[in-house]
C-alpha cells in the first residue's frame, strides 16, 4: 500500500495534472489516500511527483 499526501496546491498546474490529482482522490492540501502499489498508480504519481509525498506501507 502507498499513502499519497497532497503537499502543494494544484493552482497553476496543467489541467492533466489536476485530473490526475482528482483521480487519486486528492482535493485539499494534506489530504491522504491509500492506494495499491501498481504500475498505473506509480505512473499517476510520476505525473504529479512535485505536488505529492508518497510513503510505502507494508500490508
Amino acid at each position: 500500500m502507498l499513502a499519497i499526501t497532497l503537499k502543494k496546491s494544484s493552482i497553476g498546474c496543467k489541467p492533466a495534472q489536476r485530473a490526475t490529482l482528482k483521480a487519486l482522490g486528492l482535493r485539499k492540501i494534506n489530504d491522504t489516500r491509500a492506494h495499491e502499489d501498481t504500475p498505473v498508480v506509480r505512473g499517476m504519481i510520476n505525473r504529479v511527483v512535485h505536488l505529492v509525498e508518497v510513503e510505502s506501507h507494508a500490508s
